[in-house]
């Protein structure tokens, strides 16, 4: 039996600060982590592996320099390089539809969902005072359905969270939650 290394969240972060220098790109990364991390928690799943994944799937967005063909095929090679395993870097890979690689397992599946939901969540904090505070699900559930608030957010692929057994609201009060739990590290 081969064991599985203990992935290096301190290395990991070091490449994403060299490989990336868009703060709010960080920030995205920072969010998806926490994020994965809750749902990890909420699904029985290992935190630790959902949210390096989080962390580190768009390790590769400036290096490709917005080739849409080439991210996320370079960054899981760099997800592997820093110690993740072929179940995280595959997640890696197919969070970016260009590739056409099925989502299959329960951690595909929760990446795809999870790495727009950011977004949509810091929109709907930076129009408030209080920012991510006392956001409440019902304010960011009403911007959702808002078409024009937080155009760049894929609403489809919010709604793939029913594929890993959250409703909407539930989810999006999960990912709030776990923003909120690293808002000074998004300067929110």
């Amino acid at each position: 039996m081969h064991m599985i290394p203990k992935l290096d969240r301190e290395k990991i972060l070091g490449s994403i600060y060299t490989n990336v220098q868009d703060k709010n790109m960080i920030k995205h990364m920072l969010a998806s982590e926490a994020i994965m991390r809750a749902l990890a928690r909420r699904l029985g799943e290992d935190e630790e592996e959902w949210g390096i994944t989080g962390l580190i799937h768009d390790i590769d967005a400036e290096l490709v320099e917005g080739d849409m063909s080439c991210h996320s095929k370079l960054g899981a090679d760099l997800a592997r390089e820093l110690g993740a395993s072929q179940t995280m870097a595959r997640a890696v890979l197919c969070h970016n539809e260009a590739h056409g690689v099925p989502r299959e397992t329960k951690l595909d599946k929760a990446l795809f969902c999870a790495d727009p939901l950011s977004g949509l969540i810091v929109a709907a904090a930076l129009v408030r005072p209080d920012k991510l505070g006392g956001l409440a699900t019902r304010s960011v559930m009403k911007r959702f359905r808002e078409k024009s608030f937080a155009a760049g957010v894929n609403r489809e692929q919010v709604a793939q969270c029913q594929e890993i057994g959250l409703d909407l609201e539930e989810f999006i009060g999960l990912g709030i939650e776990a923003m909120q739990g690293i808002a000074s590290e998004l300067g929110l």
